[in-house]
């Protein structure tokens, strides 16, 4: 492959490249191919402590600048990413084999916007002033110390900078680990962090799968977590987290409901069903995977729907013209694979897909079931790949109540043209990034994130902040004190 994907060594630690080849070797797979290219190792233990003792170190020095000064260097990598655009969204491409013209648009766009508002946040986080009589408390916004982030493998250049960026404005260092199975963009993000004239040790990058990250999750340097990824590695960090009372944002998965009305505008609905299942070849947590689809236009919906369908262009993801990419790896082509034949097996009607392409690489065709029902495999669990599942109903009152019978929480989405219907309709929606006539939009300046086993915390907006920070208090008696004795 002409394009060099291996990258100067495995880790980035201490502002510099850091290699361990005692470390497991961790091959990366060209999801469009199934061809190796690039090999990193795990980090060893003494990989991570010193990742760690970097963190702890530098954290000191960083929170003691002013927040201008953090900010205008997190600004500058915001732009050093932006120049930089084709190479990270080819990289990105290659190490999540999302189509370039997804990635140009999107990753390294989105991770840019997110240490640029941050960085703009970062002179504005002051506490208060209380006046109490004579005297009076002021407050403080802190740092939290040295901060974890994990990150999944959809999104590797967005997650490690919404992550860092409100760590970093805050005045935390941060230690990320990337999935293992997308390792190379996040060693970039940390490279122009560096470059823009972030202190050394601030951002950290370590390779690694579950038993690494559980070291990370367990050090008592450590005073963050901040993970995406599945609910049940979730349960498990949170609750080694919380053994040591360590903050933590979590960023879950989702089953989430798209409850189309009949008098939706039926293009705009079946676009922001395609946008909710199958970008990125589906694997988007948000993504609504429900798709309830009031009754009177359900065949119009699915014939509209199969029409667009027909214009995907799936192909070589390096080209422009490519609109659906494989799947990120054959382990999680195979699980779809399996949810798809749960499918066909409990009865739901396969309209559009349904297999495995013949070509390399680990494509998949988008696929709809119709006639789903509340009880199928299909229509509860999380797939995490391109199957949609298209349900009926009646009414609106029975859309809410069984859109929200899930243990999840992550998203929903209303398409109506009935401007009341949809607000009534989305307060009652148990989720926390909702969307009226749109899905999946997540600009930085607005919160993300879950209720339910969907997650705790909020990324992104002046919301992240908090997540990042905590308030200290100091009250200032201006007279005497009085005591009982």
């Amino acid at each position: 492959m002409s394009y060099d994907t291996q990258p100067k060594a495995s880790h980035f630690i201490d502002g510099a490249y850091v290699e361990d080849t005692a470390g497991v070797p961790i091959p990366v797979i060209y999801p469009a191919t199934g061809e190796r290219i690039a090999t990193v190792h795990a980090a060893t233990p003494a990989i991570v402590d010193k990742a760690l003792a970097a963190a702890q170190r530098a954290q000191k020095q960083w929170a003691a600048m002013s927040g201008t000064e953090r900010g205008r260097i997190l600004r500058r990598a915001a732009d050093i990413m932006r120049e930089r655009n084709h190479d990270l969204s080819i990289l990105e491409t290659h190490d999540t084999g999302k189509p370039y013209q997804e990635t140009i648009a999107v990753d390294a766009t989105s991770g840019a916007d997110a240490l640029e508002y941050f960085g703009g946040l970062a002179g504005s986080l002051t506490g208060e002033h209380i006046q109490l009589g004579e005297n009076w408390v002021y407050t403080r916004r802190e740092p939290l110390g040295v901060c974890v982030g994990i990150g999944a493998w959809n999104y590797p250049t967005q997650i490690a900078c919404w992550k860092g960026a409100p760590a970093l404005a805050c005045g935390n260092s941060m230690v990320f680990k990337p999935s293992e199975t997308t390792p190379l963009c996040a060693l970039k993000v940390a490279e122009i962090l560096h470059e823009a004239g972030l202190p050394a040790g601030v951002y950290n990058v370590v390779q690694g799968m579950g038993e690494v990250g559980a070291s990370l999750v367990t050090d008592p340097r450590v005073a963050k977590v901040s993970l995406t990824g599945s609910v049940p590695t979730g349960k498990k960090v949170y609750a080694a987290a919380a053994a040591q009372m360590k903050h933590v944002t979590m960023e879950l998965g989702g089953k989430s409901p798209l409850l189309i009305f009949e008098d939706a505008d039926l293009d705009n609905a079946v676009g922001g069903a395609i946008l909710g299942n199958f970008y990125s070849s589906g694997q988007v947590c948000s993504n609504g995977t429900r798709v309830f689809v009031q009754k009177g236009i359900k065949e119009k919906f699915l014939s509209r729907l199969a029409e667009r369908l027909s214009n995907a262009v799936i192909g070589d993801p390096l080209d422009e013209a490519t609109n659906f990419g494989p799947m990120v790896s054959e382990n999680q082509m195979k699980i779809v694979l399996e949810y798809i034949e749960k499918g066909k097996a409990e009865g739901a009607r396969l309209v559009a897909g349904g297999a495995r392409l013949d070509r390399d690489g680990f494509y998949l065709q988008p696929t709809v079931f119709a006639d789903v029902t509340d009880d199928m495999t299909i229509a509860r669990e999380e797939i995490f790949g391109p199957v949609m599942a298209v349900l009926d109903f009646e009414d609106e009152d029975e859309a809410i109540t069984r859109a929200n019978a899930t243990e999840f929480g992550l998203s929903a989405g209303v398409f109506t043209r009935d401007l009341s219907r949809a607000h009534r309709v989305i307060a009652q929606l148990e989720a926390g990034s909702c969307y009226i006539n749109s899905y999946n939009d997540a600009p930085v300046e607005a919160p993300f994130g879950g209720t339910k086993m969907s997650g705790v915390g909020r990324e992104n907006s002046r919301e992240a902040i908090h997540h990042y920070s905590e308030l200290k208090s100091v009250f200032v008696r201006m007279g005497d004190v009085e005591a009982p004795y």
